[in-house]
């Protein structure tokens, strides 16, 4: 079963500085058929604003992967932990027992990204965070792992969820397969361009959700950036 969702349906709000969408429920947007996706519990599309961002606030007992598109955005915690991610890379945060951070566009160009929010396996362990690069030149024309809670997956991000984030960067024309094991789901958003998901069109910011499927073949027909959470 392939269910696309697309952009215009998607929840939202606007606030000034920050233009959001919500895959799932979240803050004042609310459907009863879009809690989760299995582990998954949030997929915000977000758009910040330059010099502006998300002052100080807490959460606890969560893995938080953000997914830059354009721009940059710097985190800081109560922890000492301080870096700015940029476009194409990832940072995750295992909030665990608490942690309270910011995230800002320090930037003279608008920020866009994708926060993605996964239950933990575990509760109440110590909380961290932590950043890589991905060149996407290293994606290009297939899936490459960037953070993941699987024990096969050693050398991306760690997160303490039985799940993985995948990204792949396709040419107008090119395919690339995704196989996900027997009981997964998947949920994907094109970050850019126009796919092809065993028959299924997707637009760049349209969610799909994926589940009694193996194999995932996706064509583009733009240039195309992929993000795809497997979960359980």
């Amino acid at each position: 079963m392939i269910e696309l969702r697309p952009y215009q349906e998607l929840g939202g709000a606007q606030h000034g500085w920050l233009e959001t969408r919500h895959h799932f429920s979240f803050a004042e947007y609310h459907d009863p058929k879009r809690m989760h996706w299995g582990h998954l519990r949030v997929w915000n599309d977000d758009i910040i604003a330059p010099h502006s961002g998300f002052p100080g606030h807490p959460h606890r007992d969560m893995e938080i992967i953000t997914y830059v598109r354009a721009g940059a955005i710097t985190h800081r915690d109560h922890l000492g932990n301080e870096g700015r991610t940029v476009a194409g890379d990832v940072q995750v945060m295992s909030a665990g027992t608490g942690i309270a951070h910011s995230e800002f566009n320090h930037e003279d160009e608008e920020t866009r990204l994708f926060q993605i929010w996964i239950l933990p396996n575990e509760k109440g362990l110590p909380p961290n965070w932590g950043t890589r690069q991905f060149p996407r030149n290293e994606r290009s024309g297939t899936f490459i792992t960037l953070a993941s809670g699987l024990p096969e997956d050693a050398e991306a991000l760690p997160i303490r969820a039985d799940a993985r984030l995948v990204a792949a960067t396709l040419k107008a024309g090119q395919t690339a397969d995704y196989q996900l094991a027997p009981g997964r789901k998947a949920y994907l958003v094109p970050a850019s361009g126009r796919v092809d998901i065993n028959g299924v069109k997707a637009e760049m910011g349209d969610g799909v959700a994926i589940q009694d499927e193996i194999l995932l073949r996706f064509t583009a027909e733009d240039e195309s950036e992929i993000v795809l959470v497997d979960v359980a």
